[in-house]
């Protein structure tokens, strides 16, 4: 398997696995598996790319100081997710702390491309950044939820315990980006083109 590929659950637990018997090749995968995605997210909340790749960098550090217990580990997405926002949030002035902490209503979300080349799945460019814009303009906190369940996979059940907020929350904000969306592609919620260009989110846990 390519480091750049997707990793099953199975195979992240093979990887746990591996990890808590020394394996660095297994460690590296698990670094290029989650390393970029958690860097935009703590990125997201710092706004500084260079401590946010320290903070994800001490994160992966402290994994393998303590990797005979990794496969204590029920769900290492969430876990990483979650030792990052707290690194960022030790990270932040005490005034940032609760802004952070709390609403997630002024963060500035940093989104990936994260649809394919837009000719290979027969859209246009003009609609790609259509999407590209209503995206940007989603409120802060929407934007990172529809960030984190759309562009980086996760469950709403995830989501939920990473920014410690309820799915139902996860649902309604999921329900606000995707209509926003939809308003500004002209499209109507259940159109094919939709899901093209949105991959399929992760609702259930």
């Amino acid at each position: 398997m390519s480091a750049n590929e997707s990793h099953t659950t199975a195979q992240l637990r093979e990887l746990q696995r591996l990890v808590a018997g020394g394996d660095e090749a297994a460690f590296t995968q698990l670094y290029l598996h989650y390393g970029k995605k958690l860097i935009q997210f703590a990125v997201s909340l710092i706004r500084s790319r260079e401590i946010a790749e320290e903070l994800v960098e001490d994160v992966f550090v402290k994994l393998w100081s303590n990797r005979e217990r990794i496969r204590e580990i029920d769900n290492l997405t969430v876990y990483l997710y979650v030792s990052v926002k707290n690194k960022a949030l030790n990270a932040l002035s005490s005034k940032a702390h609760e802004l952070i902490a709390a609403p997630f209503d002024y963060l500035d979300t940093v989104m990936d491309e994260f649809a394919p080349d837009p000719y290979n799945l027969m859209i246009t460019v003009e609609m790609m950044t259509r999407m590209r814009e209503a995206i940007e303009s989603l409120p802060p906190r929407c934007k990172l939820i529809f960030k984190l369940v759309r562009e980086d996979g996760l469950k709403y059940k995830e989501v939920a315990e990473i920014l410690n907020i309820s799915v139902n929350t996860i649902d309604v904000q999921m329900a606000i980006a995707v209509k926003k969306i939809c308003t500004s592609l002209h499209i109507q919620k259940d159109t094919p083109i939709l899901h093209q260009v949105l991959p399929p989110s992760k609702k259930k846990s």
